[in-house]
């Protein structure tokens, strides 16, 4: 098997548990498989990724905060989180897929990713279950796998503004949502916090893959890194970051020092 060509067929998937099951299954076979770095495996306009019927998906101002302080606002967040960690397995397909010409360790890198964010959303399912909710319960937003469309034809592009922008994001939020959970009395707030350190645990491990293979890509088209991903920013319309931000998290996940100064001095501006 072809790993280009299986992560597409996967990504295509409209199952969630099939598809999860099927990303675990290439991360066993990984030695077995065959890498073509350099075959373009299909148009970059068909319709991806497949999609369950539910959750329905809405624009983010659409989609309400969850309160941890009541039953079916923890199952909210449970679930805002495990669409979060579903959205993450297709960006990683999608990186694997369709841009060729990389490295073999760059390919291998994110099937890494997409077998970690697996696991986070079969956790979190399972929770979901023990509260009585499935996926696709609630509604979602989409704002993801929109960035991911976004930087389709540009690999640096899409290293900058989704591992190191939008996945970085949940480095921030993850802390105060373990705040949050900590002054919570449901044995549920108390299940998801153990579950919240292996997400944080990893994801610092994926935004450093993102900040890893952008610096190369930098590299590899004498482009200066901190100055070229406001550039990118400015094109493709990312979100301002805003504070606070996890600097201990962002540091071990690769980011340098002025990275951080220049996304605290943004709040300014």
């Amino acid at each position: 098997m072809e790993l280009r060509s299986a992560a597409l067929q996967v990504l295509c998937d409209a199952d969630p548990h099939t598809q999860v099951q099927a990303v675990q299954a290439l991360w066993l076979e990984r030695d077995q498989l065959s890498l073509d770095t350099h075959s373009v495996l299909a148009s970059p306009d068909m319709p991806l990724p497949g999609r369950p019927a539910k959750p329905l998906l809405k624009p983010p101002q659409h989609v309400p905060s969850r309160s941890v302080h009541t039953p079916q606002g923890l199952a909210g967040l449970v679930h805002s989180i495990c669409h979060i960690e579903f959205n993450a397995i297709h960006l990683a397909l999608d990186a694997i897929w369709r841009f060729p010409g990389l490295p073999q360790a760059y390919y291998r890198d994110w099937l890494k990713v997409a077998y970690e964010e697996s696991t986070h959303f079969e956790l979190l399912c399972a929770l979901l279950r023990n509260m009585g909710h499935g996926y696709g319960d609630f509604d979602a937003h989409d704002c993801l796998w929109q960035m991911c469309e976004k930087t389709a034809d540009d690999v640096i592009a899409r290293m900058a503004l989704v591992p190191r922008t939008l996945e970085a994001r949940g480095l921030d939020a993850t802390p105060l949502i373990q705040a949050k959970l900590h002054i919570s009395d449901s044995p549920h707030a108390a299940a998801l916090q153990p579950i919240l350190k292996i997400i944080l645990r990893d994801e610092i491990g994926h935004v450093a893959i993102g900040n890893h293979w952008f610096r190369w890509l930098c590299a590899q088209h004498q482009l200066d890194p901190l100055a070229h991903y406001p550039l990118l920013v400015q094109r493709h319309a990312a979100p301002r970051l805003k504070p606070p931000f996890n600097n201990e998290a962002r540091l071990q996940a690769g980011f340098t020092r002025e990275e951080i100064d220049w996304l605290l001095a943004q709040r300014l501006a």
